[in-house]
């Protein structure tokens, strides 16, 4: 299976023999297998001791027949701190429960919730990999992914390694050459999220945008869109909100992909 190789200017300059990780069955339940169990999050809660850490001299009893007891006073059971050690039996307020100032939460969030404790097979792993990869050049996949494009050809995006040498406004109008008009879902793009989400933590929006898959050797600086180096891709960034990302490859990271996932 070959494909053209494209220069700055996306016009073509030659053809490659692609791996074969680019002719593999697409297994998008084993896709989604490795993305559920490389889910993280940081776990986050309260302290054990909050609301418990009152400076005052203790509790109340409500015991029978012990000093200082509030038994038989015709108050509720609520915990209370007293405020002072002798004098006025009065001297108390609520503590440590929800409905009390300074009190503990009443359902916190929990950090035995939060942790993934998911596998995946390191066999399976590859073979997800790998059909996250062969997604990248299936046409009809990223024309469903992306409902402005019904039209993306000549897949997968192969480009010759001049372009990591290009600075950020000359890389910026090389794409615009090479994508034509997919160019408009390749930029990372923010927007504020409609609705409540936005008092809830997470006010903005964003895309995945393109992803640009350098060799071993090469070094690109953006913030325009994601850039991964072969020896670091992983399918987290090959299939970021599911199966058939927009990708576009540097010729050396074709020939490292065939170099990391030839049969032994």
């Amino acid at each position: 299976m070959k494909s053209k190789i494209l220069t700055i200017d996306g016009k073509e300059k030659g053809t490659v023999e692609l791996p074969k990780c680019f002719s593999q069955p697409v297994r998008e339940d084993l896709i989604m297998k490795v993305l559920e169990a490389k889910k993280r999050k940081q776990p986050y809660a309260p302290s054990l001791v909050g609301g418990k850490q009152s400076s005052a001299s203790g509790k109340l009893v409500h015991r029978r027949h012990v000093w200082k007891s509030q038994y038989g006073r015709g108050m509720s059971r609520v915990p209370r701190k007293s405020l002072s050690r002798r004098g006025t039996q009065f001297n108390w307020v609520g503590a440590e429960v929800p409905n009390t100032r300074g009190g503990r939460r009443a359902h916190p969030p929990k950090i035995i919730g939060m942790i993934n404790t998911n596998k995946i097979n390191k066999k399976e792993e590859k073979i997800a990999l790998m059909s996250a990869i062969s997604a990248t050049a299936n046409e009809k996949m990223i024309n469903k992914k992306y409902e402005k494009i019904d039209h993306a050809k000549n897949l997968p995006l192969i480009v010759e390694s001049g372009i990591t040498k290009l600075k950020t406004k000359e890389l910026l109008s090389s794409l615009k050459k090479i994508l034509g008009e997919l160019f408009e879902v390749a930029l990372q793009k923010k927007k504020v999220r409609s609705g409540k989400g936005k008092l809830r933590g997470r006010k903005y929006k964003k895309n995945a945008g393109l992803l640009l898959v350098v060799g071993k050797d090469e070094k690109i600086k953006t913030s325009a869109f994601d850039i991964s180096d072969v020896k670091s891709l992983g399918i987290n960034d090959v299939a970021k909100g599911g199966a058939g990302r927009l990708t576009i490859y540097t010729e050396n990271a074709i020939k490292n992909l065939g170099e990391r996932f030839k049969e032994k």
